[in-house]
């Protein structure tokens, strides 16, 4: 019989809007939400301005890649103004100038460079590192947050997601966060303040002068860019080359994004962003598997920004946190569990294991581990450390 050529697979579609994209929307809520709440109410800039443009920015990357491939707050940006209850003038400063800064290395190729020089189990280790702060947070901070009621619905929302992860008629993510509008309409549910936050408001127009942007590149950005190459650049590519390899994005595609963005939501009030590794990873993990997650996650910002941005803080604070926190969860375990593909080399594993540690552990970790990874990845294929294959 002649030989007939398989069939051919359909192409994944760039935009879908199902209940599992939905479901998919909600994996990075755990990761933005405390941020935003933290960056508005430290820095005191205009919640409208920062939930709009972020919800603006996750639309336009969704629309624009059709994959899974969410925005997220800068986090070294966002964690240096909560400490420090940086203003807002000097925030879009920082912003123009790691967006100028990540359009350098996109334009010139020198991210191309960076990409070929640092090693997979490096990567993999940043990831790692990034699903050790996560799981950090969740368990200390977000699932104790509401004490004994908090852990009972803490388990019953693991639970859940145990059962129905990677249950496509009946996604984990809706479930789950449908076990904690219930709880918050129950408990929680404060109608005065609610009727309080309700009305319509838009950005203002923001221009950065020389001053602000050179301090914030000094105080904001350079802290911030070993994390934005080594997750929000290189992790992120790594991560979509393991779900989407039939898309041929490319480090300075990702630059490119990542730079246009921040060049823009600084004029309109909107916190510097990136992609990142994390984010993705969650989407994916609670059923994503296009660009319409992202719309509607940038969806919700977009309302709370128009019509609740004013109570914003308050508002949200009725949802349950240990919910989010069991969200978190399975976020940073879907991040550690991209270790397997190079569990089988002692060399690679100790690699990745040492850059994770060094960057949930020290300040500045991810810059010391992007570096001393490097370096001991190399030494070992030179032979001068030795733990064998």
């Amino acid at each position: 019989m002649p030989l007939t050529a398989p069939p051919a697979v359909p192409a994944r579609p760039r935009i879908r809007f199902d209940r599992n994209e939905l479901a998919g929307a909600f994996g990075d809520l755990g990761t933005d939400l405390p941020l935003l709440i933290g960056i508005i109410a430290a820095s005191g800039v205009d919640s409208a301005g920062v939930l709009i443009v972020f919800g603006l920015l996750q639309v336009f990357s969704g629309l624009w890649y059709g994959m899974p491939m969410p925005v997220q707050p800068l986090k070294a940006f966002a964690a240096l103004v909560i400490a420090q209850k940086i203003p807002g003038r000097i925030i879009f400063g920082g912003g123009l100038a790691i967006g100028l800064s990540m359009l350098v290395l996109a334009a010139t190729g020198l991210i191309d460079a960076l990409a070929r020089l640092i090693p997979k189990p490096v990567i993999r280790g940043i990831q790692f590192g990034l699903a050790l702060q996560l799981a950090t947070l969740a368990l200390k901070e977000y699932v104790p947050a509401d004490g004994l009621p908090g852990f009972a619905l803490a388990a019953a929302a693991f639970l859940i997601t145990v059962v129905l992860l990677g249950n496509r008629r009946w996604p984990a993510a809706l479930v789950v966060i449908a076990l904690g509008v219930a709880y918050a309409l129950v408990f929680k549910l404060d109608l005065a303040t609610a009727q309080k936050a309700i009305g319509l408001h838009l950005p203002g127009f923001h221009i950065p002068g020389r001053a602000d942007i050179l301090t914030g590149a000094v105080l904001l950005a350079l802290p911030q860019i070993p994390l934005s190459l080594g997750n929000s650049i290189l992790a992120t590519k790594q991560v979509l080359t393991d779900h989407f390899p039939e898309r041929k994005v490319t480090v300075r595609q990702i630059s490119f994004t990542y730079a246009c963005m921040n060049l823009v939501a600084p004029f309109f009030g909107g916190f510097p962003v990136c992609h990142g590794s994390g984010g993705l990873v969650g989407h994916y993990a609670f059923g994503a598997r296009t660009g319409g997650s992202v719309v509607l996650y940038g969806s919700l910002f977009l309302v709370l920004g128009l019509f609740f941005s004013q109570g914003f803080a308050e508002v949200v604070q009725i949802f349950p946190l240990p919910v989010l926190g069991v969200l978190l969860l399975f976020e940073a375990l879907t991040l550690a569990a991209l270790l397997r593909d190079i569990i089988i080399s002692k060399a690679d594993l100790t690699v990745a294991l040492l850059v994770g540690l060094l960057c949930a552990g020290l300040p500045y970790g991810y810059l010391v581990g992007l570096l001393a990874g490097t370096a001991v990845y190399y030494a070992m294929r030179q032979g001068w450390i030795g733990l064998g294959k």
